[in-house]
């Protein structure tokens, strides 16, 4: 099996235990906080990759990390992850949780890149101009990338459109060139 198999399996048995149990929205949702944690944290991502760290470690970190908040689905899945070495796969299994949940509702996920988090109603608005832009339903994936100086990027299947201050500053560039 190979490995974006094995991801894709992973995100569909996550999807019918979460949808099972009433609370999809909610571990789709943790998991890709977990997801972005796990990224941005090269401590966290280093321990829970670590193969010399005992499991029983690994999991005091993973309850550490998502404390009491998250659902017992979540705390479950990635404690199972994490236990069997496939930390490093944690942000694609939340994507393919992500686009699979999408699918279900008939939906599309979003992917908005920008350098700092957005607030809900932020999220919403630009969810509702995407929509508009591409008549498609959307799903949220917010990703906080320091890269995009300003502004935000985001794409949503094949088309990515590029709103960030370096895109800004490159087209005036060449505007000026010309």
């Amino acid at each position: 099996m190979s490995s974006d198999d094995r991801i894709s399996s992973y995100a569909e048995g996550i999807f019918s235990i979460a949808k099972a149990e009433g609370e999809l929205d909610r571990v789709r949702a943790e998991l890709l906080e977990i997801a972005r944690a796990f990224q941005s944290s090269n401590e966290l991502r280093d321990a829970l990759s670590n193969p010399q760290l005992p499991t029983d470690r690994k999991d005091a970190i993973v309850a550490d990390l998502l404390g009491s908040r998250a659902t017992d689905v979540t705390r479950n899945v990635v404690s199972l992850i994490v236990g069997m070495g496939m930390a490093n796969s944690i942000p694609a299994i939340a994507d393919a949780l992500a686009a699979t949940a999408a699918a279900s509702s008939n939906r599309e996920v979003a992917e908005i890149r920008t350098a700092i988090e957005l607030d809900a109603e932020t999220v919403s608005r630009l969810i509702s101009a995407l929509e508009r832009k591409t008549g498609k339903s959307l799903e949220p994936k917010v990703v906080v990338d320091p890269t995009v100086l300003g502004g935000i990027v985001a794409q949503v299947g094949d088309t990515v459109i590029d709103g960030s201050v370096k895109k800004r500053l490159t087209s005036l560039r060449q505007a000026l060139k010309a």
